[in-house]
């Protein structure tokens, strides 16, 4: 197929919408605006508004090593020039080598090994810094440039192509040294432009075409929001708003599982013969919501003071390593104690309900993940811009719910679909993938499927109120698009074409057959498709943004791209801002409780962002983390009532603590290592062991427990 080659400079013009939180800076030195400080430098200037030539900065010794010009008792002539002082020939070494230049023209080589000028030396200063916008730094055109050769320090920092085709971020492609000839885009002369005020009159049906010379504006195509986005409490503390999350209702559900649990870990080891007299569940007293808040405040502050062990925390030598403050609020075998029991679910319901394996995996852990969504919802409104993206919270350990994932830091473990705000990483609705349920594809609706419905499930509750969903490849397809814009919702994000509906030339075009620069697109009036050449071939769709470029330090891209860029990274915001308090990081052989502790934290991180925006003095999130640490051990460690025996759990407990295997004393001989034997009451052998609570002598291993069953 032939396809007409058009500049990009045709294509109409405009600027992206979306705009960064903080945009790149430059690193620059303005010579002009430079005072020298340090050591003395002899300077002669016929008026102080003459300043010193960046020369200085740029001299080399005779050793190869850059350093200050006073070294060399370089001084400034009354008319600015420069020179060295006559007790020290200074030597000037070459920034370009003569290689590069005709060596056959002794004038030209003459010419080269002049001084550089300031002009020179301020682009060679500022080499691989961000441009500005502005045009402030254009040269004169009578200056002669100095050809660079590029530092092999600076190559390896340089973004080479790559031919395996990924997903990449576009925004990080740098300019090169050398510009080639201007982008072009890549258009079908067939079918004529469709008008983009037509409405579909079926989901699946597609017609493409050419995009037209004066298209509709991105901004009239989108859906008007119609939110008041934020907080929907008034509240700023860190202590109130985590206990909005974590209220009375629910505390008081987890302390009637986590004792509950405790019952039948105790009756279970029992009847299993695995219960000692040195087992912790026979020092099981019942817990309470202080008790338990105290515990959270605990693993919080474990994501703060980061040590490889839990054991380290409760170490109260008198050296660098010592934390004798985890020892005040709570002991370290009661801490093991409520981490073994702690519960969310009763175990034996899981067999009168009717569930699949989906949710069957997630049974222990569902009512915290119902419980956090429905707060996560309700306590905030996003703005605009929401990404839906995965996360995966690492785990090592054989779970057949486990999946891999190689551009994730974690790499392998449990995904999460999440739905998060672009701008702050607020996780306002997360689902965790527990395979894929039985598939139930209807012809008559088919988003019925996996993925579709996944979307649709995620977003459920936002409908006609002008969202833009920004999604990658996994999701997006076109059919998926004119559903979501059906429902008031705008789609941008990555696209494979391999997907149904999407326009054949597209599917069919290789990146073989495009030039870096290039772009191909079609429209069908509400969902535009678009292949940008970059390093790779990069995919994309979208339901309002059109063809439009802008051009920003030189560079010219899709609107689409740049938007894409700024607003698609607010999962991995939210991960960023985890990573550096990882409570979760603790090792456990229970998966589900790792998974409670990464929910945990974004509870947290959550209440950090509505913090921020209802407190007028706005604490960081080391300090906000601090303090809600210190408001849980304060406001509830003087609340915990001394421990009582659990009335169901006492008989169990009593008779292990009765009933104990001890050995009998040594002989009265002097320096006797021998003791008193007696027959064993089930096998007859002798043995230096007996039951306390029977008085009998048995043997520990073989027969305790024959004894007493």
């Amino acid at each position: 197929m032939q396809f007409n080659l058009i500049a990009i400079e045709d294509l109409p013009a405009g600027e992206p919408i979306e705009q960064a939180l903080t945009e790149r800076s430059k690193r620059s030195w303005n010579p002009r605006n430079y005072e020298p400080d340090g050591e003395d430098i002899p300077v002669i200037l016929s008026s102080p508004a003459i300043p010193p030539s960046p020369a200085m900065y740029v001299e080399c010794g005779g050793s190869g090593t850059s350093t200050p010009s006073s070294r060399y008792n370089i001084q400034i002539s009354v008319h600015g020039s420069r020179s060295p002082s006559p007790s020290h020939k200074r030597v000037r070494r070459s920034l370009c080598p003569d290689q590069e230049h005709d060596t056959t023209n002794r004038d030209s080589i003459s010419s080269l090994r002049r001084p550089l000028r300031d002009s020179e030396i301020c682009y060679l200063l500022h080499y691989g810094s961000d441009d500005d916008d502005s045009d402030d730094e254009s040269q004169n055109d009578n200056d002669e440039i100095v050809p660079m050769i590029i530092p092999r320090a600076a190559g390896i920092l340089m973004d080479t192509p790559d031919d395996e085709e990924i997903e990449i971020d576009t925004a990080a492609a740098t300019k090169p040294l050398v510009t080639s000839s201007a982008p072009s885009i890549i258009s079908a002369p067939t079918s004529p432009a469709r008008d983009t005020g037509m409405k579909p009159s079926h989901f699946f049906e597609f017609d493409w075409g050419t995009f037209p010379d004066s298209p509709i504006p991105p901004t009239e195509r989108r859906e008007s929001f119609k939110e008041h986005s934020g907080p929907t409490v008034a509240v700023s503390d860190p202590y109130e708003i985590f206990r909005l999350i974590w209220d009375q209702e629910f505390m008081e559900f987890i302390v009637q599982e986590t004792n509950r649990y405790a019952q039948q870990l105790a009756a279970e080891m029992l009847d299993g013969g695995e219960l000692q007299a040195s087992s912790r569940i026979t020092e099981w007293k019942e817990t309470n919501v202080d008790e338990l808040l105290v515990f959270f405040g605990i693993l919080l502050a474990m994501g703060i003071v980061i040590k490889n062990r839990v054991e380290e925390y409760w170490n109260t030598e008198q050296n660098i390593f010592s934390t004798p403050g985890f020892k005040v609020y709570m002991s370290l075998r009661r801490f093991q104690l409520l981490s073994r029991c702690l519960h969310f679910n009763n175990s034996e319901n899981l067999r009168n309900l009717n569930l699949d394996p989906s949710q069957a995996k997630l049974f222990k852990v569902e009512p915290v993940i119902s419980h956090l969504n429905s707060k996560f919802t309700e306590l905030y409104i996003m703005k605009q811009n929401i990404a839906l993206d995965e996360s995966l919270l690492q785990w090592k350990g054989w779970l057949n719910i486990n999946q891999f994932i190689p551009n994730k830091a974690a790499a392998v473990g449990i995904k999460t679909y999440e739905i998060c705000e672009s701008q702050t990483g607020y996780l306002w609705r997360f689902k965790i993938h527990a395979h894929k349920a039985s598939p139930t594809v209807s012809e008559a609706d088919p988003f019925t499927a996996s993925t579709p419905a996944l979307v649709l499930n995620l977003i459920k509750g936002l409908e006609h109120k002008g969202y833009t969903l920004w999604m990658d490849n996994f999701y997006n397809s076109p059919a998926l698009a004119r559903k979501l814009k059906s429902i008031g919702f705008d789609c941008v994000g990555t696209l494979r074409t391999n997907r149904k509906y999407v326009p054949t030339e597209l599917t069919n075009l290789k990146k073989s057959q495009m030039k870096p620069g290039q772009v191909v697109g079609y429209t069908s009036g509400d969902v535009d498709c678009i292949i940008w050449r970059d390093q790779n071939r990069v995919a994309t769709i979208s339901t309002y943004h059109g063809n439009a470029v802008s051009t920003k330090n030189g560079v010219t891209k899709l609107i689409l791209i740049r938007d894409y860029n700024i607003c698609m990274g607010g999962v991995d915001k939210k991960d960023q801002m985890l990573a550096a308090f990882p409570i979760e990081r603790k090792r456990t052989q229970i998966w589900y409780k790792k998974l409670f502790k990464r929910l945990l934290n974004v509870s947290v991180l959550n209440a950090y962002i509505i913090h921020k925006q209802t407190a007028t003095e706005v604490l960081d999130h080391r300090g906000f983390r601090k303090n809600l640490v210190e408001s849980l051990l304060r406001r509830h460690s003087i609340k915990m009532q001394p421990y009582v025996f659990s009335a169901r759990v006492q008989d169990t407990i009593f008779e292990v603590s009765r009933h104990h295997p001890a050995e009998y004393p040594r002989l009265t001989s002097l320096n006797s290592t021998n003791r008193h034997r007696h027959p064993c009451k089930v096998c007859g052998k002798r043995t230096v062991t007996y039951c306390v609570g029977c008085d009998k002598p048995v043997c520990v291993f073989t027969c305790f427990v024959k004894l007493h069953n």
